[in-house]
């Protein structure tokens, strides 16, 4: 018997959602590979950016590039409002992506390919999809002759997978002037739906956690590993990482966490003091993002001692991600040092502050608004970012940044397992429909 399309019969010339204009350009940046093999080693944003600048020239908004190294590419462009008076709003997106390997793909991982309804490539859900909804709605506001109520400053960044050392780092102490007026931020990591007993929520994100790296090292006493030795530094640098690693950290809520699973406990009909990590749970696959955020997360990434397998080293060093809440940097730090012990160099090398926005104002109130005209029995809740963004670094000159990348997605996918996974991909529909609430978003902000 043949299929019945739900949606009823289709002229021939009646093209379907894969024919959207955001689905053709999400499509052509997922082609283009971008990969961020940090630090230093990438193939550049160049292409996607010069990509990018004809989409929005073309439809009569110069743009300009900003090169920190040769194929590092920042592009920005400023869209004037109707009343200058107001606030700038930023969108922005960044054009690299993490590597991916091809061979434990089910897809070509630059192929973009629809299958499923769903665009599989690298980049779909972090962050090109978000950057073909911010060009769509950009260019369908241009077409139709509209005009924002304020400034918006549109910014696409490289070099976000690794440090941001050549992307929103470098714009922000190189090119200060250009994010003049500007109060707000919107950008990838938020405004996702998740199922909570049944009910579609969209979490918004409005603040990150800290991320700070740091190497451990220990200097020990060279020798033949025939001989005994009492100062090995490979056994004293593991002592070390054993205690840091097995240490555990306490649930620390902060107003935004403390707020979001108080909302969620009332969603999901849960008795008052229910652990806060059983009520994480019950926003489903979005747990796996509220988890982390209601404590400070620690985790040891790399380890290097030795260059011969009979010498014993004079130096070993390891490496350990830490995730701290806002507030508490200080105190993780300091506890990180007494775990590690005496002997035991602790040297931050990297150190990306924590931010965190209330959940009120007139953007909020706005997305809220918009998101339940699209979506009318939506809830929308704010939530902690473990994970960073470019935000981190716009909120250097005072920038408030929210992650607001509008998605109605099905219940049962689990999307931020996609964000650098294998098989990353992303819902036609939730890619339409996110555009869709963006630009009315942009219209009415």
């Amino acid at each position: 018997m043949e299929d019945i399309d739900p949606r009823g019969p289709r002229s021939v010339a009646e093209p379907g959602p894969e024919a959207a204009e955001v689905v053709r350009i999400a499509r052509d940046l997922m082609r283009m590979d971008t990969s961020n093999y940090g630090p230093g080693r990438a193939e550049g944003e160049a292409e996607a950016a010069d990509y990018s600048r004809a989409l929005l020239e073309e439809a009569g908004l110069e743009c300009r590039a900003y090169e920190a190294e040769r194929g590092r590419t920042n592009l920005v462009a400023r869209w004037p409002g109707r009343d200058p008076e107001l606030p700038a709003l930023m969108l922005h997106g960044h054009l690299d992506v993490v590597p991916a390997d091809p061979d434990v793909w089910s897809a070509d991982p630059f192929g973009a390919e629809l299958r499923d309804g769903m665009i599989w490539g690298r980049g779909a859900v972090d962050m090109k999809g978000t950057d073909a909804m911010i060009l769509a709605s950009v260019r369908e506001m241009l077409r139709n002759g509209e005009q924002p109520r304020r400034d918006i400053v549109l910014t696409f960044f490289a070099d976000e997978e690794s440090g941001c050392t050549y992307g929103s780092a470098w714009m922000v102490e190189e090119h200060p002037h250009l994010f003049e007026g500007v109060e707000n931020a919107i950008s990838e990591v938020g405004g996702y739906s998740v199922d909570i007993a049944g009910k579609r929520a969209y979490l918004l994100q409005t603040g990150e956690k800290g991320a700070l790296w740091a190497r451990l090292t220990v200097e020990g006493k060279a020798g033949h590993g025939s001989q005994l030795h009492d100062d090995n530094a490979v056994v004293r640098l593991a002592e070390a990482v054993a205690r840091i690693g097995r240490a555990t950290w306490p649930v620390t809520l902060t107003d935004t966490t403390g707020e979001l699973l108080e909302r969620v406990r009332v969603m999901a009909g849960l008795p008052v003091g229910t652990d806060p990590h059983r009520i994480a749970e019950a926003a489903g696959f979005g747990a796996r993002f509220i988890k982390p955020s209601l404590q400070d997360v620690v985790n040891v990434t790399m380890f290097q001692g030795g260059y011969k397998d009979n010498v014993v080293p004079e130096r070993a060093s390891a490496v350990i991600d830490v995730r701290c809440l806002p507030g508490r940097h200080d105190h993780v730090l300091d506890r990180i040092r007494e775990l590690a012990g005496p002997g035991v160099r602790v040297d931050v090398e990297v150190d990306f502050c924590a931010m965190e926005n209330p959940f009120d104002g007139d953007l909020v109130g706005q997305i809220t608004e918009t998101l339940r005209r699209h979506d009318p029995e939506a809830e929308v809740l704010p939530y902690l970012l473990p994970a960073g963004t470019d935000n981190k670094l716009l909120s250097r000159p005072g920038i408030r940044g929210f992650g607001f990348a509008p998605l109605r997605l099905p219940a049962d996918l689990d999307f931020p397992s996609l964000f650098h996974g294998v098989d990353e991909r992303i819902p036609v529909d939730s890619l339409i429909f996110g555009q869709q609430v963006l630009a009315d978003l942009i219209r009415t902000y």
